[in-house]
């Protein structure tokens, strides 16, 4: 696999992961104990901390990119595997 696929297929996994990540460990100013603006929504969150959400979300790429990489190399799964219906 060239290094140029690579960098691809791992943004490709980090866009996922960190969309994938973003309901999990946010609290709203409800469970904070705090005033809403005016406007805001009851589901936004109280404080986004968005250096470590990419920390995460390049954590989690990375253990989903090393599977990848290891079934393309080792070939675990297979297309004709996924064939269902023959």
């Amino acid at each position: 696999m060239k290094i140029g696929s690579i960098v691809a297929i791992y943004f490709l996994f980090f866009c996922f992961a960190a969309f994938a990540l973003l309901p999990f460990g946010v609290r709203t100013s409800e469970e904070v104990g705090e005033a809403r603006v005016p406007g805001q929504a009851d589901s936004a969150p109280h404080r986004f901390n968005l250096k470590q959400h990419l920390k995460k979300a390049a954590l989690l790429a990375l253990v989903l990119f090393a599977l990848y990489y290891a079934n393309w190399q080792f070939g675990w799964i297979t297309v004709d595997d996924l064939d269902f219906y023959n």
